[in-house]
């Protein structure tokens, strides 16, 4: 049975001969001066191509004008092994290979029935037809409905480039056409970037960490909980630079004592042999109160910088002591809610107080009922320690994300093209473009409610009705929840269209499908970490475009141009003028910091232009806040981390009170009510970003019987008379879905693991609630607000029976192409 557990990753970390972090750092080339290698130019002679993406920078071997390989930079310190899925991705069996309509959508128009789509019936249409279609149905929706008609929320990791960012794209050419409804805040973090300004003043989510050299010099006690980075740092929404594993490489060369709070072994707890406590799923915030009960009942809390750098603490601690509700949260209370012994919990406690102790966690913890309480009480755990601002203490929300961590460089920020209604160069998720915005996790709710009112971070609106969705680099039918919910919503659409290059769940769900890209057939330009800024990479195209597949700037371009507005789409510039102009800015930029950069022909000639370290290596998050909190204030409305929130008081919400407070969530592990047995941990693929790169060869290397991975405690297995390889039904009463099982310790006795970003593949997508043939965990997950404060999802708010599968056999279909499409 093929292994799926990240064994072969865990054992080149293992073989590694970690060196000290200064000079493993420096023999790599990342956290010194740059060691900038003019080969790119040479090389491209011999049919290699330098170019990037989500999983680092390659070069791309090609022979005849196909790529046979992409081989990591030899700067890179922790090729992914992803590459191989990446180089796949451009040959994969579900490519798209031509402009497609559904037959049914073609010949009625929007009078067709809209609970077929999803059969696979589709027609081939030539660009020109499709492209009309698309102009016309704009056009009519804007007419009759207006603006307020059209989602262009669309959503999605995309792919690395700061020209072709399909989803800026998107908006663009829809601004120009009239306007649209977008989305607000993402899928990723959607509870935390609501709480976070309210607590500390900033998004705190996407913003840099203490730096990993402070990190391993000074912290004492690591704790990782609900935090994977051995996993997670393989990925950046830029280029990724895995900056964040020489971080890792240096605790555990040092000896720095690691604990792991997660209900799943991880790869985190295996690489470093780490300390492992295991709560039950959602009960963070139990244990969290428990630790802070211990603190103050022993006298152990900082009450200096309680009094001196926070907000609200005395009105918190009646809710902390029982007096305010008669239930003081003790350890021995917190244990019987969280599973941990009520001793570990207040051990726990006291070696963070005593310890130089950074609190480094994750994002799952806030995607689930009532998330926005979990980093709020994090972070007031924290205050109790002590020791934010201090090197090597305090909490950190990124170290697990994107390299976050890594010493920056001062370089250059490199823009992108805009959606012309958001500043030049900030995240697409967080553009505010459009006549009005839902927040993002939303979208179903929207569809089913249109006039409805909704509540969001203090503010009352009422949801738009949609007629046209039009969604490109991402995938609503693997990543939203609740998926046969989602299927009767999406009858409301008059018209769903969407570009991609795989045949994807959303493609085969779409009216009108249109053939994009890969990033490796286009040219790009994009900056080498996010966290770290290295440097700009020219992201050059590999190879020619497949079948009749068009980069986006060159669809909404011509659509642009059916709508009359082309010349303001394109600006008068091309792809090379844009990406020119793009890098030009930049170099303006360095300029000005006394950065000197290249010309535009010699970077591009060159491939690549690297920026120097700094002073990033010693940076030390909210020291200057810690130094003097009066002549640095946070951005909240006291200027200190505020425990507790008037703001959020005011706005009074029954789901979200004004101080963190553990609140039941809709269903958990042997929580009051609870009608299934498991909990099932859908956590983030080892292999894939996501839905991304599971329409590849690396599939092979995890898949069990075909389908979804499901990790399964002995204990469980043995109960339902499960065996290691069986193909099981994972149900609850939202959906079912086929899954094959690996027996293993890992999970914790009532919880099973399965990655979500598996592609839905139903077996009769006329039925509904019908079987997913692979295992698209998303089926099972509710689809519910984590409150009204932050309306973020609930990912990892799901229970669930499992059986094993004695129905008819089935073929997985949703990784080759509808035989109409061929």
């Amino acid at each position: 049975m093929t292994k799926i557990s990240g064994n072969d990753l865990r054992a080149e970390l293992s073989r590694r001969a970690f060196l000290s972090y200064s000079v493993a750092a420096g023999a790599l080339g990342l956290f010194g001066p740059s060691l900038l290698a003019k080969g790119a130019r040479a090389a491209e002679a011999n049919g290699a191509v330098m170019s990037g993406s989500h999983w680092g920078v390659f070069t791309a071997q090609v022979e005849d004008g196909r790529a046979t390989a992409f081989v990591p930079w030899e700067k890179d310190p922790h090729p992914s092994a992803a590459l191989e899925g990446v180089l796949d991705s451009i040959y994969s069996p579900s490519r798209i290979k031509y402009p497609m309509v559904r037959r049914e959508y073609l010949e009625k128009g929007i009078e067709a029935d809209r609970s077929t789509r999803g059969n696979g019936d589709f027609v081939r249409v030539s660009w020109d037809q499709a492209l009309d279609l698309i102009a016309k149905e704009i056009q009519r929706v804007e007419a009759t409905y207006g603006p307020q008609a059209v989602f262009g929320g669309s959503y999605g990791w995309k792919s690395s480039g700061r020209l072709h960012n399909c989803t800026t794209l998107l908006r663009r050419m829809l601004n120009l056409a009239g306007g649209f409804v977008n989305g607000a805040g993402d899928y990723s973090t959607g509870a935390a970037q609501v709480i976070m300004p309210h607590v500390m003043g900033t998004l705190e989510v996407y913003e840099q960490q203490t730096a990993w050299p402070v990190v391993a010099e000074n912290t004492e006690i690591m704790v990782f909980w609900a935090a994977d980075p051995v996993k997670t740092l393989q990925i950046s929404n830029s280029i990724a630079d895995h900056g964040g594993y020489a971080g890792l490489d240096a605790l555990k060369a040092k000896g720095t004592k690691v604990i792991v709070i997660d209900p799943v072994r991880s790869a985190t707890v295996d690489f470093f042999d780490a300390e492992h406590i295991r709560p039950k799923p959602q009960t963070d915030v139990a244990m969290m109160l428990g630790m802070a009960h211990t603190l103050y009942s022993e006298g152990l809390y900082d009450s200096d910088f309680i009094e001196n750098y926070t907000s609200g603490f005395d009105k918190f601690l009646p809710y902390l002591t029982g007096d305010a509700d008669g239930v003081a949260k003790t350890a021995e209370w917190a244990a019987e809610i969280c599973g941990v012994p009520a001793e570990t919990i207040k051990d726990l406690a006291r070696r963070l107080k005593g310890s130089r102790s950074m609190l480094a966690a994750g994002w799952s913890m806030q995607r689930m009922h009532h998330g926005e309480q979990a980093h709020w009480m994090l972070v007031t755990l924290a205050s109790m320690i002590g020791q934010i601002g201090l090197p090597g203490g305090g909490f950190g929300l990124s170290y697990h994300y994107a390299s976050g961590g890594a010493p920056a460089t001062d370089g250059p920020a490199l823009s992108g093209i805009t959606d012309g209604g958001a500043a030049s160069g900030g995240p697409e998720w967080l553009a505010t473009a459009g006549v009005s915005a839902i927040p993002v996790a939303r979208v179903v709710e929207m569809l089913e409610n249109p006039g409805g009112e909704f509540d969001f971070n203090g503010n009352r609106a009422s949801y738009p009705d949609i007629h046209l969705a039009y969604w490109v680099g991402g995938n609503p039918f693997t990543h939203h929840q609740d998926r046969n919910r989602m299927l009767k919503a999406w009858e409301k659409l008059d018209t769903f269209i969407v570009h991609d290059f795989q045949w994807t769940a959303t493609a085969r769900h779409a009216d009108i499908i249109l053939p994009a890209t890969t990033s490796y057939e286009r040219n790009d330009i994009e900056t080498i970490g996010d966290y770290s800024n290295l440097g700009i990479l020219a992201m050059k195209q590999v190879v020619a475009p497949l079948y009749e597949a068009k980069n986006d700037y060159d669809i909404f371009e011509a659509i642009s141009d059916k709508l009359g507005k082309k010349a303001a789409f394109n600006e008068g510039k091309d792809e090379m003028g844009w990406l020119q102009s793009l890098y030009e800015a930049a170099a303006k930029q360095g300029k000005a910091k006394g950065i000197e950069m290249p010309d535009f022909e010699t970077f591009w000639a060159d491939g690549i232009v690297e920026f120097p370290i700094t002073t990033g290596a010693q940076y030390v998050r909210y020291a200057e806040f810690r130094e003097d909190p009066l002549l640095n204030p946070l951005g909240t409305p006291t200027g200190l981390i505020e425990i507790y929130s008037k703001n959020i008081e005011k706005m009074g919400y029954d789901d979200c009170p004004a101080h963190p407070t553990w609140m039941e969530p809709l269903e958990r592990l042997d929580g009051p009510g609870a009608k299934f047995p498991l909990h099932v941990a859908a956590s983030h693929p080892f292999h894939r970003l996501h839905s991304q790169l599971n329409g590849t060869v690396l599939r092979e290397g995890y898949a069990i019987a075909g389908h979804e991975p499901c990790l399964m405690n002995p204990e469980d297995a043995a109960a339902r008379g499960i065996a290691d390889g069986d193909v099981v039904r994972v149900y609850n009463d939202r959906g079912q879905i086929l899954t094959g099982v690996k027996v293993t310790d890992a999970a914790m006795k009532g919880v099973i693991q399965i990655y979500e970003g598996g592609w839905y593949d139903p077996l009769d997508p006329a039925e509904k609630g019908t079987l997913d043939k692979y295992g698209d965990v998303n089926v099972l997950t509710a689809d519910i607000p984590t409150s009204k404060l932050g309306q973020g999802n609930c990912g990892q708010t799901v229970i669930a029976e499992v059986e094993k599968y004695t129905g008819p056999e089935v073929t997985v279909t949703v990784f080759t192409a509808p035989a109409a499409a061929e």
